[in-house]
């Protein structure tokens, strides 16, 4: 469960206050808007990048307001991937557990699972120079999946796609909620994109939020 109580942001001019939102467990939470509406600043929020003026950020049934971003176990893909530039795929998969003091073995087999579950193992030895922008985006999820995230989140992860690669990270998308058992948040102007993952779909409109959960047909 993720969840806003009576936030209030405050950046210069821009101003959005009394906001509310409740993302159940298991969603696909899709959030659309004009651009500069605050939709990633919302993202932000959740993901700890971000401070509120005032009001709670819940995740799982805990208050997650004061904890940094490291230990609110949430998985973050941003619209231009920021991958490492020196690191290889396979250390770019292991570097979150590794910071984690995880065991060398289960790197290695978390590396091994992801990869294959991402369509990557061939890449494993490229670094980001080498990889296109499909690749690049699979990479990217891998990354923020490595050390099991229940949530992940996501800033316009598809928007730089050809049509064909966007239809193969949308079926990917689908394919990690179930595989990975996660809730999802993610930030798209495509009404394709909503159409096609969205159990939640929430609008933001001049600094207020209309959520609706949405029945698609897969």
């Amino acid at each position: 469960m993720m969840a806003l109580e009576n936030i209030v942001i405050q950046q210069g001019a821009f101003r959005l206050e009394d906001i509310n939102l409740h993302v159940p467990t298991g969603a696909y939470a899709v959030l659309m808007g004009k651009t500069g509406c605050g939709k990633t600043t919302l993202l932000e929020l959740f993901c700890g990048l971000r401070k509120a003026a005032s009001g709670n950020v819940i995740l799982r049934g805990e208050d997650v307001t004061r904890l940094p971003p490291g230990a609110r176990s949430i998985g973050y893909v941003p619209q231009d991937h920021v991958l490492f530039p020196r690191m290889t795929v396979a250390e770019q998969l292991g570097f979150a557990p590794k910071i984690q003091k995880w065991k060398k073995e289960d790197i290695r087999q978390r590396v091994a699972e992801l990869s294959e579950r991402l369509g990557i193992q061939h890449l494993l030895d490229r670094t980001p120079q080498f990889l296109s922008g499909g690749e690049s985006q699979r990479v990217a999820l891998g990354r923020a999946l490595a050390v099991r995230p229940s949530i992940l989140c996501l800033d316009e992860p598809l928007s730089a796609l050809d049509e064909d690669t966007h239809d193969d990270l949308m079926n990917l998308l689908k394919s990690l909620q179930e595989s990975e058992d996660l809730t999802l948040f993610h930030i798209t102007h495509s009404r394709r994109e909503a159409d096609r993952l969205a159990t939640q779909r929430i609008e933001l409109t001049d600094g207020t939020l209309q959520s609706e959960e949405t029945h698609h047909v897969d």
